[in-house]
Order: structure tokens, then sequence, then C-alpha cells
């Protein structure tokens, strides 16, 4: 099938021009994006990245970079930094809302409430997009590389809460819609405290095949996202599955499993997710 040219091209180009590009210290993964940006303006095999199958190994890609966010994430950090991130947070999106929404409502004629909601949607952080920066300057597990996943992490809390203002306001069946999201939201907080909670037990994984100890870490992974594709929240679902897993996970074994998932993102779900974002 011409899918499987495709992607072997997309590889190889990716490969090659990322090499020039690791010149000038940008990641290599990046040149996957700039394909992309050239397809969109000519795209000979339309028919093969309009397909289903290419959309949904693509958001793998998102949802793997988004698990990779999760497992990089020190919850203790996070907790001793707390108030410097949610400052942060607040002032970024604040700024970015108010802003935002005086361009929208003055532009586009939208009402103000609208307006804001459209704007918050736009200002919360692509931390799809920061991870491999991060990683290319070895930043993620300093002071500044937390920080910046944690405000990363927040403000995705701040746009599901977006997301069920705009199912009461815009939606046109709002009380329909709105039950399987909450439900949906309340779920992954609970797996999420469940699993953080579960250290002692997590002892046992310690002495698991490593193959065998993945296949677990995918059966997380999938769990997550598919509770939270319910609220339309699969992407936070990914995020939460890296944070309770970086919880749950012996630390012997925690290593060989980022590498493991660094393998698989980087090595096929990666390039394949930054080409349709460029697309």
């Amino acid at each position: 099938m011409l899918i499987y040219l495709v992607i072997a091209f997309v590889f190889i180009s990716t490969f090659l021009l990322g090499k020039v590009l690791e010149k000038f210290r940008v990641p290599w993964i990046f040149a996957a994006l700039i394909l992309g940006s050239a397809l969109a303006i000519y795209n000979p095999v339309s028919m093969v990245t309009d397909s289903e199958v290419f959309s949904f190994l693509a958001q793998l890609g998102m949802y793997f970079l988004l698990f990779l966010v999760g497992l990089e994430l020190d919850v203790k950090e996070l907790k001793d930094k707390g108030a410097f991130i949610f400052k942060s947070t607040f002032f970024i999106i604040f700024f970015e809302g108010i802003v935002g929404s005086i361009f929208v409502h003055f532009v586009f004629n939208y009402s103000w409430v609208i307006s804001l909601l459209i704007s918050l949607s736009f200002a919360t952080v692509g931390e799809a997009i920061l991870i491999p920066i991060l990683d290319e300057f070895n930043l993620v597990n300093t002071t500044l590389g937390q920080a910046i996943i944690g405000i990363g992490t927040l403000d995705d809390l701040i746009e599901i809460f977006t997301l069920v203002a705009s199912s009461f306001i815009v939606g046109a069946k709002a009380e329909s819609n709105l039950t399987p999201v909450v439900i949906s939201l309340v779920l992954m907080i609970v797996l999420t405290f469940f699993l953080t909670r579960m250290k002692k037990e997590s002892e046992k994984f310690k002495f698991l095949q490593i193959e065998s100890l993945f296949i677990f870490v995918l059966f997380v992974f999938f769990l997550f996202i598919g509770v939270g594709s319910f609220a339309e929240a699969a992407p936070l679902g990914a995020l939460f599955a890296g944070i309770s897993l970086r919880t749950f996970l012996p630390e012997e074994r925690l290593s060989f499993i980022e590498s493991e998932i660094k393998s698989l993102t980087y090595g096929f779900f990666g390039p394949l997710f930054f080409l349709w974002v460029g697309l």
C-alpha cells in the first residue's frame, strides 16, 4: 500500500534534514514539521495524509509525547514550586486571554463571553512541542524545565475547564453532553490518585521482565486515553497516565521504561505527529 512508502519517505527525509537542523541546535524531529509545512503547499499524497489511519498514527504521536511529559514531571518538585507555577500560569493566561478576547470581539464581532472562551483555548501551552526542545538542551530535569512542564500541565486543566464552560454556553445539548465529560474527568482523577497511592504494591514490579512491564505501561497509557476521550480530553489522559506511572513504578524500572517510550515516540510516532502538525 502507498501508506508504507509515504511513511518510509517521511522517515528518511526527517533523518537527512534532521542532520542539517542539528548543526543549528534545532531538535532533529522538527525536520518532520518542516516537511509537513512543505506538503501543505503541494501534497501529491493527500489521499494518504488525509486518511483516518494516518491521522490515528499521528495522534498517537501526540499522546506519546504528552505521556513523556508526564513521565518526566517530578511531582515533589512540582509541589515545592506550586505557588510559583500557579502564579506564572495565571499571569500568562490572564494577559493572553484579555488581549485575545479584545481581538476576537472587535475583529470577529463575537460576544465578550465567547471571545474570552476562544482566547483562553488559544492561550494554553503545547507541551508536545516543548518536550523535544527541552530534551535537546537537557533542561527537562532542571528547575526551569520542571517549571515549564508544570505550567503546561496546569494550563491543560484550565483548557478542560474552558471546554466544560463552552458546553454550557455554546452547546445546543449542554446537559446531555456535560455528564460524560464530568464522569470522564472524575474517573481520570480517581485513577491517578489510585496509582499514586499504591507505591508499596508497585515493589512487586521490580522483578517483572521489562517486556511484561512495558505491556502493563501501555495498558495504563491506553486506559487513560480511552477514559479521557469521553471528555474530549484524551491528551490530558496521556499526561495523567505519565504522572501516575512515574509515581507508581519503582525507581529502578522507571529509567528503563522512559528509554523504551522515548525510542518508540521519537523513533516512530513522533515524526508522523510533527508532519501532521505541519500539514
